[in-house]
């Protein structure tokens, strides 16, 4: 090996760190943009005297638990919220499954995790079945699929059409590192159990953002090309519009409002976040979710830093726990550094160990690969003697 590639391999994360890097990141991103969640970054500023630059406690104080009795949940002071939940439960699918995964394992194993195993919930500061804390556009996956026995695969039809299978597919992009076209037909695989329409595909571009974060010297703007590269219709227009915006600035707090601007067209909730309009969530070819654009637009904005990308997703408002998760991921998966103090407040206070299922998804994608190549070696001997070409080393 030469000096030069020496040099290269010291500076390049590994997998396991990259693995590490984009579920702590998203850990992190998420119980940061928690406590903001559904307001806009005025109201953000009102609230906490100016931008959040780290935790915060709850938006409604100690009356966390009966201020929106639809929600009772402590968001805030680090706790993460369903994004990790969700994502943590892929994650130990994987690890039961130890292969690729399609709707199929949603059903069979992501739903009766779901509501048979009890384990500390941060918000609810309760230990008690994920189901519990979910919120309803994931409760969809049980009632369709346990009680409903509906094929996985088009269970996600007739859901609300949002971010909540996009927020855990991370994992999925992890599996299949360095190779986004197929994290994106892995997770609009696994996503059709609970998603259609644009959130679905979002789900398999947020994978594909993932995986190509994880390509060695990928770059903000390498990750951005792979995704314009897969996806379609309104999502790909949206990411398009976007980050051609957010690469015009180089801090978040001029880039807050132009982004809500490119991404408006394409969002169906509306200008209020809680009180979305009358067409808001419904399967249409011309919208996007809001979350993942603003997410890779933050990543641009933030030129692939975990702490500015996280902050300005936060700082954005809205869904903005799901759009840090997002922006969280991709930079850790490029190997930004997850800031300690941060990683240290969230582990503490969610209770969570952020680093097993790292570990857990790092050895699941080594074994995920080795297989991978088996197969393909498998098929190439197979089609030689078709007459194809020959096979590889």
């Amino acid at each position: 090996m030469t000096r030069e590639s020496t040099e290269d391999a010291a500076v390049t994360p590994s997998l396991a760190e990259r693995i590490t890097g984009a579920l702590v990141g998203a850990a992190v991103g998420d119980a940061l943009g928690g406590p903001v969640e559904g307001y806009s970054p005025e109201q953000i500023v009102e609230r906490h005297g100016g931008r959040v630059h780290g935790v915060v406690g709850p938006w409604n104080g100690d009356a966390w638990r009966t201020a929106r009795p639809v929600a009772p949940y402590h968001k805030g002071d680090g706790h993460v919220t369903d994004d990790t939940l969700m994502t943590h439960a892929l994650v130990r699918v994987y690890a039961r499954v130890r292969d690729h995964l399609d709707a199929y394992a949603v059903a069979g194993h992501l739903v009766p995790d779901l509501m048979t195993n009890p384990r500390w919930i941060p918000e609810l500061e309760a230990e008690t079945i994920p189901l519990h804390r979910i919120f309803l556009a994931e409760k969809w996956l049980v009632a369709r699929l346990h009680y409903g026995h509906v094929d996985p695969r088009e269970a996600g039809v007739g859901n609300i059409v949002n971010c909540g299978a996009a927020m855990y597919m991370a994992p999925v992009g992890l599996v299949n590192a360095a190779h986004p076209a197929a994290a994106y037909a892995e997770a609009l695989d696994v996503a059709g159990a609970h998603q259609s329409s644009y959130g679905r595909e979002a789900a398999g571009v947020f994978a594909a953002a993932v995986a190509a974060a994880c390509a060695p010297g990928a770059t903000p703007e390498s990750v951005v090309a792979a995704c314009l590269s897969l996806a379609k219709d309104g999502t790909r227009e949206a990411i398009e519009r976007v980050c051609a915006e957010a690469a015009r600035h180089t801090d978040f707090e001029s880039a807050l409002g132009p982004l809500r601007e490119a991404v408006a067209p394409y969002d169906t909730v509306g200008p209020d976040y809680r009180s979305p309009s009358l067409g808001a969530r419904r399967p249409s070819r011309l919208h996007a979710i809001e979350e993942l654009p603003v997410a890779l637009g933050m990543v641009l904005v933030a030129r692939g830093d975990v702490r500015n990308a996280v902050l300005g997703a936060v700082n954005y408002g809205r869904d903005c726990d799901s759009i840090a998760t997002m922006a969280g991921a991709v930079t850790g998966a490029l190997g930004s550094p997850v800031p300690e103090d941060w990683a240290k407040t969230v582990t503490e206070a969610s209770r969570l160990d952020l680093w097993e299922p790292a570990a857990t998804l790092t050895e699941v994608a080594r074994e995920v690969f080795a297989r991978d190549v088996e197969r393909r070696r498998a098929h190439e001997r197979a089609f030689a003697q078709l007459g194809g070409a020959g096979c590889s080393d």
